[in-house]
């Protein structure tokens, strides 16, 4: 799935008790896909590394450099969330919810992969197997992950502005 719409399900499932709640939600959402890729994308903008070639479609995952593949499959690891959601509800004595935008993520990106590119690790390192899903930027899945995303935020946004305290009904 793009980014854009990982940092949005983060917000609307798990941010939404308060701003800063929804834009800690927003970015742990977009954490994943920023800890892996935006790491290459700084590198290519800072003239530190060479972009992948997307002009013929999706470049071989052999052209993109080994430290994202292993940052991928760490930060898209269920496994390895799961680990860091229970350790800081340990630390804290309490479940910190914003962080589950990063389990949801993962979840998210397991069907929305295929193995053409980038498919999902969800159980690293215990296991290598990965879903071979459908292609994120298909119109199949592209079209009704926007609907679904415009709905749910018009109808929170209208369910927002109807139980502003002191705004009369």
């Amino acid at each position: 799935m793009d980014i854009l719409s990982h940092g949005l399900w983060g917000g609307i499932a798990f941010g939404r008790k308060s701003r800063r709640s929804f834009w800690l939600a927003f970015a742990i959402g977009l954490a994943p896909d920023v800890l892996s890729f935006g790491i290459l994308w700084t590198a290519v903008i800072l003239g530190l590394a060479d972009p992948p070639d997307f002009s013929h479609g999706t470049p071989p995952e052999s052209t993109i450099p080994p430290y994202v593949h292993h940052l991928y499959d760490v930060t898209h690891s269920f496994l390895v969330f799961l680990f860091v959601f229970l350790l800081i509800w340990f630390a804290t004595k309490r479940p910190r919810w914003e962080i589950a935008a990063w389990g949801l993520h993962v979840l998210v990106d397991v069907p929305t992969h295929s193995h053409a590119f980038f498919a999902t690790p969800v159980l690293w390192p215990l296991v290598g197997w990965k879903f071979d899903g459908w292609q994120w930027m298909t119109p199949a899945i592209l079209v009704p992950n926007y609907l679904l995303l415009a709905l749910l935020y018009a109808w929170f946004l209208s369910r927002s502005v109807r139980t502003v305290p002191g705004r009369p009904d």
